[in-house]
């Protein structure tokens, strides 16, 4: 029997590929010895794909696809130094905003929502640098997969990344951060990197906001980042005048894109990505899904396990397991999820493609403890469903802890 465990991360408990590792070894550990209906030859065959939805996690689904991890030192979020990962595959590079921009990487940063200051100062600049790394190892063709950002300057830090100049009336260049930009008067592209003119990119997002107003990326997304209502006002009209600069520069197309869907993802990395860098704009989970190769590798399998922390409503939108209960559907697959809760309804999950669902919850009522100890709670997860895997019983009834 062959099995592929392919599931999102944990969100603040395991990543992908702890998910997929642990399943397997509660896998084994209930089928060794007991080849059962397993097979013509009575083995058990596992394939982990980690996988991801384009935000946190993007970067080990394309490691455990064949990608090599590369590192650069770049500017965080506040200008201090850190190492970023990225990886490489031949000339194609997949570049998760986070590892160089994201919240997780504030100096300090413990979970919470950080101050004003910060809402005001952060930049991007360090995910324009990672592009820089990219393009430096041969890389043409660059995903970036955005989501967690700590920013709010529209992306004009990744623009500044990769060699512009954000100027004031003076001629002098701006502090980094989205409130300077409301003293921007030119931007200065001489400097602009030129590889990016032979270079593809795909902005793996599934946020659909526009760059502005009431539903943009400073009204809807930088409150959680530290913004106050004075501040949020504040960040839109200085993104307002980017926008207007910008289009001094290269043409109304910087108008139109502030309007593009996904140009408020990030902190509005999604908008100069879309303006400047000519970037199309895809679903995240399309797109790990396409460079996983998911739909191939589910060639000659029996079986589908996906997952990710909470299986919920919003999962239904789009998410990981969404996606590869699709697949799965498509190569005649059953498919079982994992979680570690769910408050969808059995009606919910069976019209979602999955043949059960498993959240750790069934096993420990303690949320705190499931977070804590997920990595056990999934391998008894994984045995429980190993057992039945000896008994053919997943392809003729529903599963039930």
């Amino acid at each position: 029997m062959r099995i592929v465990i392919a599931p999102d991360k944990f969100k603040g408990s395991l990543s992908a590929p702890d998910v997929a590792r642990h399943l397997e070894t509660g896998l084994r550990s209930a089928t060794a010895g007991r080849p059962g209906t397993l097979g013509q030859e009575g083995t058990l065959e596992v394939l982990r794909i980690p996988v991801a939805d384009g935000g946190e996690g993007t970067l080990d689904a394309a490691v455990g696809s064949g990608f090599t991890r590369r590192s650069a030192v770049v500017s965080g979020p506040t200008g201090q130094p850190l190492t970023a990962e990225f990886a490489v595959r031949g000339r194609e590079a997949v570049i998760e905003m986070a590892a160089a921009s994201g919240l997780a990487v504030l100096p300090n940063y413990d979970g919470g929502r950080p101050g004003s200051a910060t809402a005001r100062t952060a930049s991007s600049v360090g995910t324009g640098e990672l592009i820089r790394a990219a393009l430096d190892a041969g890389c043409r063709q660059i995903i970036l997969g955005v989501g967690g950002s700590a920013n709010t300057d529209g992306g004009a830090g990744v623009l500044q990344g990769l060699g512009a100049r954000m100027l004031d009336a003076d001629g002098n260049e701006l502090p980094l951060g989205g409130a300077a930009l409301a003293h921007l008067a030119s931007i200065d592209f001489s400097g602009f990197d030129a590889r990016l003119e032979e270079s593809r990119f795909i902005l793996a997002s599934d946020v659909d906001n526009p760059l502005l107003g009431p539903e943009g990326a400073a009204a809807i997304f930088g409150p959680q980042k530290g913004a106050t209502a004075a501040d949020v006002g504040e960040l839109d009209a200085a993104l307002a005048n980017f926008v207007q600069v910008l289009a001094a520069e290269i043409g109304p197309r910087a108008v139109k894109a502030a309007n593009a869907p996904g140009a408020g993802a990030a902190g509005g990395v999604g908008y100069a990505a879309i303006a400047a860098l000519a970037a199309s704009r895809r679903p995240g989970i399309d797109v790990v899904l396409e460079f996983t190769r998911l739909a191939e590798r589910l060639d000659g399998a029996d079986l589908v396990i996906t997952g990710e922390g909470s299986l919920d409503e919003q999962s239904l939108l789009g998410k990981t397991p969404m996606g590869v209960a699709r697949a799965a559907a498509e190569a005649g697959l059953p498919v079982l999820a994992v979680c570690g809760r769910t408050t969808l309804s059995a009606e919910q999950q069976q019209g979602s493609g999955f043949r059960q669902v498993y959240p750790l919850t069934a096993l420990e009522s303690n949320v705190e403890i499931c977070i804590a100890e997920a990595g056990r709670l999934l391998e008894e997860l994984g045995q429980h469903i190993g057992v039945h895997l000896t008994d053919s019983a997943y392809t003729k009834e529903p599963l039930n802890v």
